[in-house]
């Protein structure tokens, strides 16, 4: 397919830096931009909707579960098209229907009622809902799923051996982002209404994004005349292990390969843990007395946690086996649920926080280098695209399962035991997720 040509509106190798720097920033605003697609930027408006649209937190979640998990099963065409069509036009994209997605998000009651009108038969609550599914399809899709993996691999594709020092950066400042960005968004909920706040982020998406994309966007360094980290340096320090593989896999040789699935699942665990924490914040802490402040406020505590777990991890990134960077994730994950089940005492709160920190932290490392690492890039789209997939889907089902869990028990801790031994499982499991294309690994 037809790619914008590189040069325009300027060629990258009149940049009077290595351009991989300037697509490492990019990069991350790429990522930054997401975040009303992402389940922080979501959870804000959970108890808004429930309140403004008449939904239970229940019928809401499934709402959620739906749209997410519909996103999750179409992201690897998305991961194949990036392959084709690059980075810039697959962003310009995914901004503009991101920002399309949440104005209409604004306008579902409105739309619910003009269709009840014109088919008196059916019921309002029921064309809210759908209405809902799509909504999240939507900001899911494109936010989280599309913006997210197209940045990411972007700036993957410009770095090989300083690929773990560029991700420390791209970490950093996107923790920071995802941690403070409820406090922005309440804010805005506060000074304007949640609709006008949607508004807002929809027009920085779909238009001062979009504009952002076209200009400094470029998908290969190889296009614009140029090699990844800029001019070939002599390390100082000797890399143990290689950067890319022998050979580049493709999908269904990756997916035969049981490091693949140690890493997929423990990602999509994660995803799936973090997200339900996330999305049911207020009411779990709620439980506990606490109010919707002191449920937020945590967060920016959590990305102080994160920043130096992203930060040295990522160096050490280039000189260590992955494998050890997975089992940290999954050590972080089991301790936030130890901090869930014990919210009510002292240490509650200190768990998640430390918890949720390391395991945020590791896992935009390894979402971002395990795959062209393990697997190298020519496929990474297709590949990554698949990984997100399931990250999407396992997103989706933590939501629902937890307020599953708070119906029927009134009690969020039969959820998080459950998923605490799958944790545990992985956690054996990690110890033998070797990079099978370097036999140093192995």
């Amino acid at each position: 397919m037809m790619k914008i040509p590189v040069n325009i509106p300027f060629n990258p190798r009149r940049s009077p830096v290595f351009y991989g720097w300037i697509i490492l920033f990019a990069g991350i605003i790429g990522v930054i931009m997401s975040i009303p697609g992402q389940t922080m930027g979501v959870s804000v408006f959970t108890d808004h909707l429930i309140r403004d649209l008449s939904m239970s937190r229940v019928s809401l979640s499934t709402a959620y579960l739906l749209g997410t998990a519909a996103s999750g099963f179409i992201i690897t065409h998305a991961g194949t098209l990036y392959d084709r069509m690059g980075a810039r036009i697959i962003a310009i994209f995914a901004g503009f229907f991101l920002g399309v997605m949440l104005i209409y998000l604004t306008q579902v009651d409105v739309i619910a009622s003009f269709l009840v009108r014109i088919f008196p038969g059916f019921n309002s609550g029921v064309v809210i809902f759908v209405l809902m599914v799509l909504g999240f399809f939507g900001i899911r899709f494109f936010g989280q799923g599309v913006l997210t993996m197209t940045s990411r691999n972007m700036v993957m594709k410009w770095f090989d051996q300083r690929r773990g020092f560029a991700n420390s950066f791209l970490g950093i400042f996107t923790a920071f982002g995802f941690s403070y960005s409820p406090r922005i968004i309440q804010k805005m909920i506060d000074f304007s209404g949640w609709r006008h706040a949607w508004i807002y982020m929809a027009v920085i998406s779909g238009v001062v994004f979009v504009i952002f994309a076209f200009t400094f966007f470029r998908d290969n360094p190889e296009d614009a005349g140029l090699i990844p980290d800029g001019r070939q340096k002599k390390f100082t320090a000797k890399k143990k292990f290689k950067s890319t593989p022998d050979k580049d896999y493709t999908l269904s040789e990756a997916v035969r390969t049981f490091s693949f699935w140690v890493f997929n699942l423990t990602l999509t665990m994660n995803a799936l843990y973090l997200t339900a924490y996330t999305f049911q914040v207020e009411s779990i802490f709620a439980h506990y007395g606490f109010d919707a402040e002191k449920a937020v406020s945590i967060f920016l505590p959590t990305a102080f946690v994160a920043v130096p777990f992203t930060f040295f991890s990522s160096w050490a990134s280039d000189y260590m086996r992955l494998k050890y960077l997975l089992t940290l994730n999954l050590v972080g994950l089991l301790l936030s649920m130890a901090g869930m089940i014990t919210l009510g005492s002292p240490v509650g709160i200190p768990l998640i926080i430390a918890g949720n920190g390391i395991s945020n932290g590791m896992f935009g490392i390894l979402m971002a280098i395990t795959w062209p690492r393990f697997f190298g890039v020519k496929h990474l789209g297709q590949i990554s695209g698949f990984a997100m997939s399931w990250t999407v889907i396992g997103s989706a089902l933590g939501p629902f399962l937890f307020s599953v869990s708070n119906r029927m028990t009134n009690s969020y801790n039969p959820s998080v035991f459950i998923l605490a031994a799958v944790t545990f499982v992985l956690f054996l499991l990690s110890f033998r997720a070797n990079n099978i294309s370097d036999t140093r690994e192995s």
